[in-house]
């Protein structure tokens, strides 16, 4: 488990940290939660992936969820706002309503629409992120490469706008050279430790 402050490496056969943090840890991944309201039966059985490997599709969104859920709190931590200094899920339309950018270059000429996990906005830029977690590979990912290369081009051709893109996963070990490809002309592609090491805090510096 990782925080904004540190990471945990539990062991469930021979325990390696506190009660209290082994109930922290079943707070934050809300185990709790799941055994309380008979979500899960069996935690044992849940813990190696026998009922979570049932529901490919859910296991996917609630890790997408915890990604945007841990980026976030990093922007809070790099001292931006809320509704104030970032907003949460932003159509193009609604970015051009309230900055008036014009970004025809990504929504080609008003016939696409797009939705960005966060925008911060700071005296200088403007920063449109997407955020995603690979748990494993697949097709899946060497798709989502090959469109944020796209994106990030198309991105670059727009002043005052910059792409960021917060990918972290053991499955692009399947696919790191489309990663590759994508880092050599996207160089705001961050990964979690990057987001530990405060890359975000130099944002409002730009």
């Amino acid at each position: 488990m990782t925080d904004t402050d540190r990471e945990y490496r539990f062991s469930f056969t021979k325990p390696n940290y506190s009660l209290n943090d082994y109930k922290k840890f079943m707070r934050k991944t809300k185990l709790f939660h799941m055994l309380e309201h008979h979500i899960i039966n069996n935690l044992i059985d849940y813990a190696t992936g026998i009922e979570t490997g049932l529901d490919s599709n859910a296991r996917k969104n609630r890790g997408g969820h915890l990604m945007e859920n841990l980026v976030e709190s990093f922007i809070k931590k790099a001292g931006f706002e809320r509704d104030v200094h970032y907003f949460k899920e932003m159509y193009i339309h609604e970015i051009h309503e309230k900055w008036h950018i014009n970004l025809s270059a990504i929504s080609h000429q008003g016939k696409m629409e797009k939705r960005f996990d966060f925008v911060i906005k700071t005296e200088q830029q403007l920063y449109a992120i997407e955020t995603n977690f690979y748990a494993s590979g697949g097709s899946k990912l060497n798709e989502t490469s090959r469109s944020y290369k796209t994106l990030a081009q198309e991105i670059d051709t727009i002043n005052g706008l910059t792409f960021i893109w917060v990918t972290d996963g053991l499955g692009w070990r399947s696919a790191k050279n489309n990663l590759e490809e994508t880092f050599d002309i996207l160089n705001t592609l961050y990964n979690i430790k990057d987001l530990e090491n405060g890359v975000l805090n130099t944002l409002s510096h730009r």
